[in-house]
């Protein structure tokens, strides 16, 4: 993040915003630097992203769903604006601590000891790092004892718009972002790599809430695309993964897709559209997911 920080200072903070005599290393400096950018750059990021996807990718006949709610795009938008902030203190903490040296990232290709190679692994090594830890802390936002004060408002959005994405209790956002920020203090990561692993991850959240079920067949058994994580909005107990399926082939928690086997969220609005919107086809269409008990694992 100081790569960011460093342009921050260089444009705008240092000849329109601060004195001159304040150094730009400074801790208080860089910490009131780092909170501006990552507020700015986070509301950036998914307002940018989920207007691109809400306009040019989501189905609106989604919005016909008799499970999507009155004004739930303004609603999810809201949630999430609401959070972000919140989100971003504990985050600033962690960017903060990169910043002044403490991570693993570095500048250049040859500080890592397998060169390009290296960085080809690292971003492998970071996409399963990432998808096993956020496994396994979204099983815990599914605890019964803890599932209905933090995680139950991320649930509230049963057939998601792409806005749904970031619309998180702020506890709940800031333990999933957890293992992005944990990987470079562990491992050694490209700072530019990081940067673009970043945007990539905030692409992919905004991916798997914008209801286009479509994934190559050879992909659909491997890859946690927006089926599978729409059903996980649906059924709550099954595909609990980010990028993958393996760890919830691993944790038993697996679920095919109800859309990839025409039973989907698309399929029930299709049906009430052919056949007008009477009670036995809206009906159906909360069998997709109205019957599922809304609970933790």
């Amino acid at each position: 993040m100081d790569l960011v920080l460093d342009v921050a200072d260089r444009f705008f903070f240092t000849p329109y915003v601060y004195p001159a005599s304040w150094p730009e290393d400074e801790p208080l400096r860089q910490i009131i630097g780092l909170l501006i950018v990552t507020n700015l750059g986070a509301a950036v990021l998914y307002l940018g992203l989920g207007v691109l996807s809400y306009f040019l990718v989501f189905d609106h006949n989604l919005m016909k769903h008799p499970q999507f709610l009155p004004n739930q795009v303004r609603r999810e938008i809201k949630y999430a604006m609401t959070s972000l902030p919140w989100i971003s203190l504990p985050t600033v903490a962690l960017f903060f601590a990169e910043v002044r040296g403490y991570s693993k990232l570095y500048d250049n290709v040859h500080d890592s000891p397998l060169g390009w190679s290296g960085l080809i692994f690292s971003m492998i090594s970071f996409l399963f790092f990432t998808d096993g830890c956020i496994y396994w802390i979204h099983r815990f936002l599914h605890h019964r004892l803890i599932y209905k004060h933090f995680h139950k408002p991320h649930h509230v959005w049963k057939i998601p718009s792409p806005f749904a994405s970031h619309a998180f209790h702020p506890v709940d956002g800031f333990l999933q972002g957890l293992p992005y920020h944990i990987y470079p203090f562990l491992f050694p990561l490209h700072k530019v790599l990081y940067l673009g692993l970043y945007v990539f991850v905030n692409i992919w959240t905004i991916s798997i809430h914008d209801g286009d079920y479509r994934l190559p067949g050879a992909l659909q058994p491997v890859v946690n695309g927006a089926a599978h994580h729409t059903d996980h909005h649906l059924f709550f107990e099954y595909n609990y993964g980010q990028y993958f399926t393996l760890w919830d082939r691993i944790g038993r928690s697996y679920r095919h897709p109800s859309a990839l086997e025409g039973k989907g969220p698309m399929d029930c609005v299709r049906r009430m559209m052919e056949g007008g919107r009477g009670s036995e086809e809206r009906g159906t269409c909360r069998g997709g997911g109205g019957g599922a008990k809304d609970k933790g694992a």
